[in-house]
């Protein structure tokens, strides 16, 4: 089994870039990484990274070598995966990322209700509002709010969700309500924007009279965290786009309201995406039904105030 685990550290290495979050994603220290990257290479008798200061880089061996190591690994889940089926008794580690604000108050509090429902399988949850490339990063299942347009990819609908423009009501006494969205794209107002390297959300799809329509606005500052920007727009400092579940409460406290109702942000659907084959894997299908059914009971509860 030695051998097996240093491979399947150099394949978590190789496809998260370096030593530190490998570990941190197999649970073992850096230096124990390091170790078990060594012994492969004295055992194949080949340098299999070229290291720099910030990343590992498979060499000409390594990348070789992790494409037969991959498709070693991905038999042995498949197997395990056959054994579950036919046992009745699911095991092993499932992947799953989510969005920082719908993994916060959707998912990461089910997973040890799933954990106590099923104590062989492990969850290893990743939450970041910067799009993860599930098949490079060995992901399981991503939850996700939004057009999922990645065919290489099954997707599972759970909910079609709501969205709403919102300010607080100190920024609209201060900067006036706008009644039309030209207002907004002519940088009367401060739009909060989600923003990092890869993100579409440069802009917003509202409702119009001809349909939906894609604006592109302007901001004095932006962040790649959701929650930070509710957190400036009950700080009065501008507009956010936000699923309505998500800033429910603020709604009913007062402390944030819907702005142009007659041109609301198009809905969208939260879903959870997967590579193809995990649909064969009974824990994977465990943790899917477990979750859509409890983010389906959540988001109605939040939005009835419950």
């Amino acid at each position: 089994m030695a051998y097996l685990d240093n491979i399947a550290v150099f394949v978590r290495v190789v496809e998260l870039g370096n030593l530190s979050a490998a570990g941190r994603d197999m649970r073992i220290s850096p230096a124990v990484a390091s170790n078990r990257i060594k012994e492969l290479e004295k055992y194949l008798g080949v340098r299999l990274f070229n290291r720099t200061t910030r990343q590992l880089m498979p060499t000409e061996h390594g990348t070789v070598f992790y494409g037969g190591a991959k498709q070693v690994l991905d038999a042995i889940t498949e197997a395990e995966a056959a054994v579950s089926a036919l046992s009745g008794q699911p095991r092993g580690t499932i992947r799953v990322t989510a969005p920082l604000g719908l993994g916060r108050r959707l998912i990461a509090s089910g997973i040890p209700d799933f954990h106590d429902k099923y104590p062989d399988i492990e969850v290893r949850l990743r939450l970041s509002d910067h799009t993860v490339d599930i098949l490079k990063e060995g992901i399981d299942v991503a939850f996700r709010l939004g057009v999922i347009e990645d065919s290489s990819l099954r997707l599972r609908g759970i909910l079609d969700c709501e969205r709403v423009l919102v300010a607080s009501p100190e920024y609209l006494q201060t900067r006036g309500e706008p009644t039309d969205v030209q207002e907004l794209v002519g940088r009367k107002h401060d739009c909060l924007m989600l923003r990092y390297p890869g993100s579409r959300e440069f802009y917003w799809i509202l409702q119009t009279e001809n349909g939906p329509q894609k604006f592109e606005f302007q901001g004095p500052f932006d962040s790649d965290d959701g929650d930070v920007l509710t957190g400036w727009a009950l700080a009065g400092r501008g507009i956010v786009n936000k699923p309505r579940f998500e800033v429910e409460p603020y709604l009913r406290d007062g402390r944030l309201r819907v702005i142009l109702t007659k041109s609301p942000p198009v809905p969208v659907q939260l879903a959870a995406v997967y590579p193809h084959k995990k649909l064969q894997d009974p824990k994977v299908r465990l943790l899917l039904d477990f979750m859509a059914e409890r983010c389906q009971k959540l988001i109605k509860e939040l939005l009835a105030g419950k």
